[in-house]
Order: structure tokens, then sequence, then C-alpha cells
């Protein structure tokens, strides 16, 4: 796919906007850990090759294993993930795919693990990825070889 439009270039103030957001998140008090869980997870259920991409490249340098970076699409089926990252990626997935709305129960899970500010920054960090995804295949980023 060719690349379309450059948001920088056309709209930069546009994208700085953005830019605060992820900002915000990356020095949130999330983990690296769960911050990295969260954009694989959204931008594989989002479909988006450039975020995957850079984001497994990034999981791995904090310290991510493979291991769990490919079981990531299947982590209900894995022992691979602690309690609290499945609360995430329950919530993740359900924050993401918004149409379908977040059921009671994830939330509760979610709450039940993480205290309210956390679980915040984790909302806001869904939020931040579904957003640099919707970009992504918006434009047509490719991810490069």
């Amino acid at each position: 796919m060719k690349t379309r439009i450059v948001i920088p270039k056309v709209e930069p103030e546009a994208y700085k906007v953005l830019a605060v957001l992820n900002n915000y998140v990356e020095h949130s008090g999330l983990t690296k850990t769960h911050n990295d869980l969260i954009k694989i997870r959204a931008s594989q259920t989002n479909g988006c090759a450039y975020c995957i991409d850079m984001h497994t490249k990034d999981a791995r340098k904090h310290g991510e294993t493979e291991q769990r970076i490919y079981a990531l699409n299947a982590w209900r089926e894995t022992p691979f993930f602690t309690d609290e990252e499945r609360a995430i990626l329950a919530l993740t997935e359900e924050v993401t795919l918004i149409q379908n709305h977040v059921s009671d129960e994830t939330y509760q899970a979610a709450a039940a693990i993480l205290d309210e500010r956390y679980l915040a920054q984790v909302i806001m960090a869904i939020i931040n990825i579904s957003a640099w995804n919707r970009i992504g295949i918006a434009t047509g980023m490719q991810p490069s070889l």
C-alpha cells in the first residue's frame, strides 16, 4: 500500500495535540510492560501493521520475551500473563472494540486489581494507542524491512 497523507506535515498542530497525550501516557506511571502490552494488543486488534512492528520492537528492548509477544493474541489460552496483565488485556480489547461496549465484568475485574489512578492511566493508554493506530491505518503507514 502506498503511504497517503502525512498528517504532521499537513496539520502539525493536530499531530502535536496527540503527541501531548502520548507524552502523558509515557510519563503517567504505567509500567513499561503494561504500556507495551496495551500498545501491542490494541494494535493487533485494530490491525495496524506499522504499530505492531514498532511496539513489538520496543517491547523487546524493554525486556519483553518473544514467547509472550508471540502468544499475546491468544493471551487467554496461555499461562504467560499475570492476573493484573489479564485484566489490562481484557480492558484493552473491550475499549478498543468499543462498539461492543466495556462489560461490567471486565471493568470490575480491572477495578478490583488496579487502583483508581492506575485504571485511569490504563484507559488513557488504550485510547492513546487506538488514536495512533487509526492514523497509521488511515494514512497507510507501513513497517520498514
